[in-house]
């Protein structure tokens, strides 16, 4: 990380000032890719048409970020259409967001609408995927995880439902910070499974809350952004192979958000790629405005 002082990270990093990248991949096993991933910012124009006012050119205002905007959505391997229901779920949830703008420019005083927003999200995105299966797998279940990440300066907001996870690298340590709904992590909440159980368990591959499954519980988590955060968001294409210590040893030593990800990925291909691999890095870099 650059050198910041204190009165610079309280502003809004400017667009060139992030550093993000995504990428998918089939992996060496599946037949197709049931991941997508979608990355935006989300922007406010304003056109002044009439005033009285003098130099009305300098009141308008021009591609003004109000929130950046990633997410991953991971079909169900095995569901007819898993990546029909991925593409339907980031797609919905993006015309939603874009659709409900005028919530993100209040900042802190509207929390309870932010997660009031992103919860209505995932629940049109559900449905929307209930629809399509519906009218194009007989009724058969199409099903997908979502995990949203939506930065509103000075917050963030993560919308999980499902195990594509997000986690969050700081002071040299990486925490997971969504919970994996599966019923292996709901076994562990219930003191019956140890993590390291669970993770050799057939039951981690069986989703407990689902986008277009059978219980969709979708859960919202407000944190503080900070400039010195890096996140990564990935489905378990990457942690199926790739150890907590293991990820965060790529992200103590990297150049750039693109170069991480075609590491993580090249790391998890090395290791087996048993499945389709989705991996996105995100940080803020101070710049000169001089």
């Amino acid at each position: 990380m650059t050198d910041t002082n204190v009165a610079d990270t309280n502003r809004r990093p400017r667009d060139d000032e992030l550093d993000v990248y995504g990428l998918t991949d089939i992996g060496k096993e599946r037949r197709n890719n049931q991941d997508h991933f979608l990355l935006a910012n989300v922007r406010r124009h304003v056109t002044v048409l009439q005033t009285s006012l003098p130099d009305a050119a300098r009141l308008e205002v021009h591609d003004q970020r109000i929130a950046f905007l990633a997410m991953i959505a991971d079909g169900v391997g095995g569901s007819v259409g898993g990546e029909k229901a991925s593409a339907t779920a980031l797609e919905i949830a993006m015309q939603y967001v874009g659709a409900s703008m005028h919530c993100y420019e209040h900042g802190e005083a509207t929390q309870e609408i932010f997660i009031e927003e992103l919860q209505s999200a995932a629940m049109k995105s559900h449905e929307a995927v209930l629809e399509r299966a519906e009218r194009e797998a007989d009724g058969r279940s199409m099903a997908t995880t979502l995990t949203l990440f939506l930065g509103v300066w000075p917050w963030y907001y993560l919308l999980q439902v499902g195990d594509s996870r997000y986690y969050l690298f700081r002071d040299d340590a990486l925490t997971q910070i969504t919970r994996d709904q599966t019923l292996a992590q709901d076994l562990v909440d219930q003191g019956v499974f140890t993590r390291a159980v669970a993770e050799k368990s057939r039951l981690a591959n069986v989703l407990s809350s689902a986008i277009g499954g059978q219980t969709t519980t979708p859960v919202v988590t407000r944190l503080r952004a900070d400039w010195h955060n890096v996140h990564l968001m990935c489905s378990d294409g990457l942690t199926k192979h790739l150890t907590d210590e293991q990820i965060a040893e790529r992200l103590r030593t990297m150049t750039s958000s693109k170069q991480v990800c075609e590491t993580l990925l090249a790391d998890a291909l090395a290791a087996g790629g048993s499945d389709n691999i989705t991996i996105i890095v995100g940080r803020a870099m101070m710049r000169d405005q001089g």
